[in-house]
């Protein structure tokens, strides 16, 4: 098997993780339940887990403007901050704006533009290494110094490092929390 068809693999099974354990299993109306005394939600885990991969892909690799701008109005942040949803302690007020339906159709949207560039991505664009900072910067709305670790995080990364970290390593880390939160709330299906 070749790098590009184990990435491509394992990104469809990472969605169907999420699709199969979380979103169709957790009624709309828990998603926004906290657990643990102020544990994620599962609304700001899948705003977040789509966050990172619409700006990884989009706008860090591709050079687009993210998905999320598309989103934002049906979101119900409109009038948030740009990186609403990209930290990894929640915003229960940020969380609170977000409709579960407008959610699943940007986290649909995400999927869908990664799983199509990566249909079409050669394996020498693997090694390229983007300028992340100045696209996050111009086309997000995201300025280095509000965001100084995201920057310094993804400053002078390969493409293969944007697709291991913030696609499916930060993606299999928060379907996996996720799920937890699942079972937690009592909706473990074993």
């Amino acid at each position: 098997m070749d790098l590009l068809a184990w990435i491509r693999a394992d990104f469809a099974g990472l969605q169907a993780r999420l699709t199969d354990s979380v979103t169709g299993l957790v009624p709309h109306e828990r998603w926004h339940e906290p657990v643990d005394n102020g544990g994620s939600s599962i609304t700001h885990l899948l705003l977040h887990l789509a966050r990172h991969q619409d700006l990884a892909i989009r706008t860090a690799i591709r050079n687009h403007p993210p998905l999320f701008t598309e989103h934002r109005a049906a979101l119900g942040l409109a009038d948030a901050e740009a990186w609403a949803g990209l930290a990894e302690r929640e915003d229960p007020q940020v969380s609170a704006q977000v409709t579960p339906a407008a959610l699943l159709h940007y986290l649909d949207d995400v999927f869908a533009a990664t799983t199509t560039w990566l249909d079409h991505v050669g394996t020498m664009a693997l090694d390229t290494i983007p300028n992340a900072s100045r696209r996050l910067a111009d086309l997000a709305d995201l300025p280095e110094a509000q965001l100084p670790w995201l920057h310094r995080m993804w400053a002078d990364k390969a493409v293969w490092w944007m697709l291991q970290w913030p696609v499916l390593g930060h993606g299999h880390a928060h379907t996996g929390e996720a799920i937890s939160v699942r079972n937690r709330v009592g909706l473990s299906p074993f």
